[in-house]
């Protein structure tokens, strides 16, 4: 009998033993398996380690490449590379770092120094002008792909933040008399610039929204509307509508003429032809309406004069094409495919290359330039009359108060049907076909 119970105690020993065994196993499976999910998520057991990166050398090496007295490549090298001057990098790369503590280079807990700000910007401008993306900035700039995708981000919302007032606003009054000089000096007085839309191929669009941002061309886009004058500046950019839009339905959703209908914008009076017009205009295409601030060209010209102003009319009208084409020349990341997810980000991108690319015209404009709309010859200038003057308003009674309350509704439908009139358009495109045919014999003389 006590064998058998000796018997019976082994064999519970050992099936004991064999479930703990078991036990064992399971309990390391699960751990290992807990730290494969934990792993690259921040300070967590069983993180991957940092990869050295050798960031400080690196940006001591980046400083005497471009940004010390005697640098290894010259001023046209940066200026191909980042796309503008040093000197408005480094007024972007100061207030950036006046406004936002992410680009000033911190210590961490340990010690150890982060990033400089001329390495955060240089990822940043790296990926809107080569369209690079976030894994390619990790050689030169010796940064992770989370963290360029993060530079970028802070770099965007901080240029719009900082320079949309100054760098992407509707012209002042001053800016509209060099716009309208220049204008009355290529023979369409009244002229600001002319308009057009572009589309930008968006190739990480949800699947839920392929077919509203889907067009004829059966690919998803995202609309930018923008107003451009002769010197390749971007007065007016309306950027987020759908590719399944037109652009007509763009400018019915575009803020374009609200300062105009609000009557807060300067006012603008010329006479063409012995008929007095008091709304600039912009050179549009065929399929802008007839309103009165759209000059559109001639279809099938027949008459000499119709012929003429046609071209000239269609030539001036790329003055917007022609800036939208530098636009993509220079900032790669508009010209190739969106691969952003949010909208919202990209709409940042967008917003910020427009303000660059303002900011680099600014920057490389000749100081000069105004000069050359004006005579030499200061008697001809005192006895050439201007065809178009410009109020800046709405002070005094220069303007009516205009809105959509109860007291100023009837104002307020007078500016909207005044800009919205076919008979002012018919009026305004016939004088000036008349103008410019006389222009163009006087300058011929």
């Amino acid at each position: 009998m006590n064998s058998l119970w000796d018997q019976i105690r082994r064999s519970q020993d050992e099936d004991d033993e064999e479930m703990m065994a078991t036990n064992a196993i399971v309990i390391a499976a699960v751990a290992e398996e807990s730290g494969n999910q934990h792993r690259g998520c921040g300070s967590h057991p069983g993180r991957a380690p940092n990869e050295e990166r050798l960031r400080e050398e690196r940006g001591k090496g980046m400083l005497a490449d471009y940004f010390v007295d005697r640098p290894v490549f010259k001023d046209p090298v940066f200026r191909t590379r980042y796309r503008m001057s040093l000197n408005l990098f480094k007024r972007i790369s100061t207030d950036l770092c006046q406004y936002d503590r992410y680009f000033v280079q911190r210590s961490d807990a340990t010690g150890k120094v982060g990033l400089l700000p001329e390495q955060k910007m240089t990822a940043a401008l790296r990926m809107l002008a080569y369209g690079a993306g976030a894994d390619q900035c990790a050689e030169y700039c010796r940064m992770a792909k989370s963290t360029s995708v993060a530079a970028l981000q802070h770099f965007t919302r901080g240029i719009v933040d900082l320079y949309s007032t100054e760098y992407l606003c509707a012209p002042t009054a001053a800016d509209l008399r060099r716009l309208l000089a220049k204008a009355e000096r290529r023979g369409f007085p009244g002229m600001i610039g002319s308009i057009d839309c572009m589309h930008w191929q968006w190739k990480n669009c949800p699947t839920s929204w392929a077919g509203e941002y889907s067009g004829r061309k059966q690919i998803p886009t995202i609309i930018l509307e923008a107003v451009a004058s002769y010197d390749t500046w971007i007065w007016h950019a309306f950027f987020g509508m759908p590719g399944a839009c037109n652009d007509l339905n763009v400018l019915a959703k575009s803020p374009l003429f609200d300062e105009l209908t609000a009557g807060r914008a300067p006012l603008i009076q010329f006479q063409v032809n012995n008929r007095a017009h008091s709304l600039g205009y912009y050179l549009a295409d065929g399929i802008y309406p007839r309103w009165a601030t759209f000059l559109k060209t001639v279809r099938n010209p027949t008459r000499p004069k119709e012929i003429e102003f046609a071209k000239a009319q269609e030539g001036y009208r790329k003055d917007v094409e022609r800036c939208l084409g530098i636009l993509q020349s220079r900032f790669g990341i508009v010209r190739g495919a969106a691969r952003g997810w949010h909208k919202e980000d990209l709409r940042y991108i967008m917003l910020t290359c427009i303000i660059l690319h303002n900011m680099i015209v600014e920057n490389e404009r000749p100081e000069d330039s105004d000069d050359e709309l004006e005579s030499d010859d200061e008697e001809d200038n005192n006895m050439r009359p201007r065809i178009a003057e410009v109020w800046e308003g709405p002070t005094g009674r220069d303007f009516d108060p205009v809105g959509r309350d109860a007291h100023h509704m009837n104002g307020f439908m007078d500016r909207y049907q005044q800009i919205r009139s076919e008979h002012n358009h018919s009026n305004l495109q016939e004088d000036l076909i008349q103008h410019f045919w006389e222009f163009q014999g006087n300058r011929s003389i």
